[in-house]
Formats: C-alpha cells, sequence, structure tokens
C-alpha cells in the first residue's frame, strides 16, 4: 500500500513573499541576508528582496537599498540611484531618509549642492526627534548656511538632541555656552555639556575640556586635569589635542617640563599640518630644547606655519632672516616677513617692522612710518614699542613732540616689561623720569591719569583666537 503524502494549503515561502502587500515581509527577508541570520549572508540576495519591498512603498527598504546604492554593497555603486531611493522614503516621512537626502544636498553628492533644500531636509527629520539632524540644523543656523543665521534656535536644536544623548550635539551646545551664542555666556554650564560629550568619547569635547581646565573657565584651574584630557584626545589622534599636551609638557604644567616630549607631540601635531605645532617644534629646534639645535630645521618649520598664514610663525621667518640664523642676514626679506604678520595684527611683528624703520634698514628710513607701527603695537601691550613710542615723542621724531604721550607711553612701558626685562625697564623709569622734569606737576597728573584710565587694545587673531574650543 502506497504512503499518502501530506499536501500544504500553503504555497512555498517565495511565492508568499511575492504577494502584493507583503513588503514588510519581504524587508525582513532582506534583513536575513543581509546579516545572516537564519540563511547564508548574500549581500546580492538581500538587495532582491529590499527592492521587492521598496517597489511596493515601504519607507525602510527604499531607504536600506538607498544606503546600499551609496556604497555600492550588494548593488552598483550608484549616487543617482541611490538619491532617487532616498527622496521617495523621505516623502513618506522617514527620518532616517530625510536626515540622509539633507546629507546629500549638503555635500552635492549626486545632486547639485543646496545648502537651503539640505536645511529643509533637515527640519523635517529634526521636527520627528531624529538627533543627528536637529544637530545639523544647529549647525546651518548658527553659521547661516541655508537659513538665515539664528543662534538662539540653534541652542534650542543643539539642547533636544543633546538631552537625547547626542555627542556633538552636547560639545555644541557646550561651545555656545562658552561663546555667549544665543544664551548667555556661562563657562560652568559649557564645562558641563562639555563633560557630558567628553565621556562618551567626543574628541573636540575632550579637547574643548581640556582648554577650560587649562584656563580655569567654568571650573577650578587644574593643569594635571586639562593634561588628562588633552591626552585621551591626543592618544585617539586629534592634531590640536596633541599640539596642547606639547604645550603643557614644554612649560611644565601638569606634569614635569619634559622638552623632549614636548617635542614628540608637537611634531606628530606638525607633520599633520597643525601651524600651532610647527611654530613651536620650530622654536624648539630654534633654541635647542629637547631636540639638537639646527637653524635649517626651526626654518622649515616656521616656514611651514607661516606659508598657512600663521602670524607668529610668519614673524618669527622675520626673526630669522633679521638675525642671519641658518641663512646670511636679510633684512629685506625679514621687512618682508614682518609686513605679513603685521596685516594680521600680531604686535611683535609691529614692533620689529617699526624697528626697521626706525633704523632704515631693508626699507629706506622713516621715522612717521616707524611711529606708526609702534603705537599699533604699543597699544596692544607690547611693553618694547611702548617704550620707543615715548621717547620718539619726547624728542619729536616722526610725531609731533609731547611731553605728556611720551610720559604716558614710558610709564606704560616700565609697567609691561617682565621681571626678566630688568634693563629694558630700568630705561623705561630712566627716560620717564627725564620727561618728568619738562613737566608740571599737572601735566604730570594728567599723563598718570591716562596711564590709569588706558586698556590694551585685543587684535582681531586674539579675539579669535581667545577660546581654542572646537565645534561641530
Amino acid at each position: 500500500m502506497t504512503q499518502a503524502r501530506m499536501t500544504s494549503n500553503f504555497p512555498p515561502l517565495r511565492q508568499v513573499l511575492s504577494i502584493a502587500g507583503e513588503a514588510s515581509s519581504q524587508f525582513e527577508m532582506g534583513l536575513m541576508y543581509a546579516r545572516g541570520q537564519g540563511t547564508r549572508h548574500d549581500e546580492v540576495e538581500a538587495a532582491r528582496w529590499f527592492h521587492r519591498s521598496a517597489n511596493q512603498g515601504d519607507a525602510r527598504a527604499q531607504y536600506t537599498l538607498a544606503c546600499m546604492h551609496s556604497v555600492g554593497r550588494g548593488v552598483p555603486q550608484d549616487d543617482a540611484a541611490a538619491l532617487g531611493w532616498y527622496r521617495r522614503a523621505a516623502d513618506q516621512g522617514y527620518a532616517r531618509a530625510q536626515y540622509a537626502l539633507a546629507r546629500l544636498y549638503s555635500s552635492g553628492t549626486g545632486v547639485t549642492q543646496d545648502h537651503t533644500e539640505a536645511s529643509k531636509w533637515y527640519r523635517k527629520a529634526a521636527e520627528q526627534g531624529f538627533p543627528q539632524a536637529q544637530n545639523d540644523l544647529g549647525v546651518m543656523l548658527e553659521t547661516g548656511q541655508g537659513v538665515a543665521e539664528n543662534h538662539n534656535e540653534a541652542v534650542a536644536w543643539y539642547r533636544v538632541a543633546a538631552e537625547q544623548g547626542l555627542g556633538h550635539a552636547q560639545n555644541n551646545l557646550g561651545f555656545m555656552y562658552e561663546r555667549g551664542r544665543g544664551t548667555p555666556q556661562d563657562y560652568a554650564e559649557a564645562a558641563k555639556w562639555y563633560r557630558r560629550a567628553a565621556a562618551q568619547g567626543n574628541l573636540n569635547a575632550q579637547r574643548n575640556l581640556g582648554v577650560m581646565y587649562e584656563r580655569g573657565l567654568g571650573v577650578t584651574q587644574d593643569y594635571s586635569e586639562a593634561l588628562n584630557w588633552f591626552r585621551k584626545a591626543a592618544d585617539r589622534g586629534a592634531v590640536s589635542a596633541q599640539t596642547s599636551v606639547g604645550y603643557l609638557l614644554e612649560r611644565g604644567r601638569g606634569a614635569p617640563q619634559d622638552f623632549a616630549e614636548a617635542a614628540k607631540w608637537y611634531r606628530k601635531s606638525a607633520e599633520h599640518g597643525c601651524p600651532q605645532a610647527q611654530n613651536n617644534l620650530g622654536v624648539l629646534y630654534q633654541t635647542g630644547q629637547g631636540v639638537a639645535q639646527d637653524h635649517a630645521e626651526a626654518r622649515k618649520w616656521f616656514l611651514e606655519a607661516a606659508d598657512r598664514k600663521l602670524a607668529i610663525a610668519q614673524y618669527n621667518m622675520g626673526v630669522m632672516c633679521e638675525n642671519g640664523y641658518g641663512e646670511p642676514k636679510d633684512y629685506a626679506e625679514a621687512y618682508r616677513w614682518f609686513r605679513i604678520a603685521a596685516a594680521q595684527d600680531n604686535a611683535s611683528a609691529q614692533f620689529s617692522l617699526g624697528a626697521l624703520y626706525d633704523r632704515g634698514y631693508g626699507v629706506a628710513q622713516d621715522h612717521a612710518e616707524a611711529a606708526k607701527w609702534y603705537h599699533l603695537a604699543a597699544d596692544q601691550g607690547n611693553a618694547a614699542a611702548q617704550l620707543n613710542l615715548g621717547i620718539m615723542y619726547f624728542l619729536g621724531r616722526g610725531v609731533p613732540q609731547d611731553y605728556v604721550e611720551s610720559h604716558k607711553w614710558l610709564n606704560l612701558a616700565a609697567s609691561r616689561f617682565l621681571p626678566s626685562e630688568a634693563v629694558n625697564r630700568a630705561r623705561a623709569i630712566k627716560n620717564r623720569d627725564i620727561v618728568a622734569k619738562k613737566m608740571s606737576q599737572q601735566r604730570i597728573e594728567e599723563a598718570q591719569s591716562l596711564v590709569r584710565n588706558w586698556k590694551p587694545r585685543q587684535s582681531a587673531s586674539e579675539l579669535e583666537t581667545r577660546s581654542s574650543s572646537l565645534a561641530v
């Protein structure tokens, strides 16, 4: 007797999953192949199932298929196809796709770059609570890219993303509190948000928290803690943090002074193009601290940084040329570098440029031009420039003779020279007292009043770099 076979009332699995309306099951089948769960891992087969689901309108499948086209996984790499699938999913309100579409418009990948269109899609995703979109919309509002600049709204979006635990948003919110953008300046609040992001491993936040500890902003100044946070970021390749580690070790802050170790960290950062590290490494080669003294190597690093428009490195190149370090003296080349740095409002370069005009080295002697550059440097608190300017006002050289101005600048110079500059300080005092002998008591008191009310002018570059914290 032949055994009867039981027949199934259900069609095979592939047939079931091909029936219209089974888009969700088809998507799940694609996931199984993509992950190798319950079946072999097969990206091509996964793409076939995602494609069937996507064609039936499943937004998750459309988004996943777009991602696969974007990188060429299981399907040919095709930016146009990725854009099309992202758009279909985004039009259905799928937040991940809206965010991805915004990024394509922001970068100009597969589509003409359009920051306004990017901001539109970031906002759609952000309003659905997608934290990455909230952060990126905040960036656009902060910078005025694709939308009208609005720091208050930027802070609001950073905050909602930060409260969801997004490290980038926490760092950016901290940055806004530190700078007082869109919210009252609050260093303690800035440090709080930097700490939350840093605890998640956000490199910029680790570096920023180090800055707060280094400067005592919102926290008790603590060089050891600053070095700890800088090292965390530096060990993971954060270039600016590597520079900061080098700087603290060079100064002996937070750890024993170690020029060789400082040079090691500066070199790591310098080789990645950080101009501050390149300049500082140049200084170590110039002075022979932590490395063998080598003027040619110093010049090389100063030039690297100077070509990246770092004013202090441009000034240092001028010093090398003026003094003949590594190459013969060249006052004309010194003048060129000092002029470039002075145009960036570097006070040391402005003083040096004034000195070249004063002596007629590398340029035609011009006392009025010398006084102009001395004045710019003196206004920023450069003591040497204040001393020379005071003498020029006393002599009436390059400026109208003015004993009150002379006394003022000489008095300021005397108060601003460092203890290591005792000779110059004594010279300023001596000249001030000579000027005073030609003044009435009333005029002396007038000059002293000017000193009491004087404040150094902050250069544009100093204002920009005063806080070296980073936003993303």
